[in-house]
Formats: C-alpha cells, sequence, structure tokens
C-alpha cells in the first residue's frame, strides 16, 4: 500500500533529521523528529490492519490496543512511543523546559530500535 510506504519513507528521513540535529546540538529538534518517526511508523502499523486515527493521541491509544495490549510487539515499545511524545510536547511548547543531550541521545537510539522492530513487522505482513 502507498500510503504505507510513504509513511516509512518518512519516518526514515526523520531519524536522519534526528541524527543531524543531534550533530548540531539542537537537542529539542531531535527529540521531535524521533517522536515523528517513531508516530509516523505506528500509523503505517495501524493502517497495515485498516485502522486510522485523527490525533496524536488518538494513534498511541490505536498502538497500544492493536500492537502492545495483544503482545505483537514488546510494552517497552508503547512505553517508548508514550514517552517520547511527553519529551516532544515538553520540547516543543513547556517555557523553561531544556532537552538535554543525554535525553536526546537516547532519544534517538529508541527512535532507531522502534522503527526498526515496526519495519520488521511490516515486512512479515508482506510475506
Amino acid at each position: 500500500m502507498k500510503e504505507i510506504e510513504d509513511l516509512i519513507k518518512k519516518a526514515q528521513r526523520f531519524l536522519r533529521t534526528a541524527e543531524i540535529t543531534l550533530d548540531d546540538c539542537d537537542y529539542d529538534s531531535c527529540v521531535s523528529r524521533c517522536y515523528y518517526a517513531m508516530f509516523f511508523m505506528a500509523e503505517a502499523m495501524l493502517l497495515s490492519k485498516g485502522i486510522s486515527a485523527s490525533s496524536h493521541k488518538g494513534v498511541i491509544s490505536l498502538f497500544g490496543k492493536h500492537f502492545i495490549k495483544t503482545n505483537i510487539l514488546k510494552e517497552e515499545l508503547g512505553k517508548a512511543l508514550r514517552r517520547a511524545y511527553d519529551l516532544r510536547q515538553k520540547g516543543d511548547y513547556a517555557t523553561g523546559f531544556i532537552v538535554s543531550d543525554r535525553e536526546a541521545k537516547k532519544s534517538l537510539e529508541t527512535a532507531k530500535r522502534f522503527v526498526a522492530e515496526a519495519e520488521k513487522y511490516l515486512k512479515s505482513q508482506t510475506e
């Protein structure tokens, strides 16, 4: 499905951008791009089941319901998506909140793992 492929490409592009912003010490942007990479993969996974949501919280909730609670993916990935959402919210909107280099590096590692697991799942659905 083209829409799923487009979301995967977008997630991969956002991961590359996250690496660039990390190298530039732009930690807020890094965690934002990490979250969006994960978000797009969660959307792609939901679409693979014919499910869509109209909000970020909706995607996160439906992802948990259809992939975490059903044990298709590990619980840590659901928690990682929620943490990434919260950190992105703080980084983008909280006055005085500063994302540390450590948090940004951890976010990038987590996003890479999330995207890899999602890609593995999606590939298994097309075989």
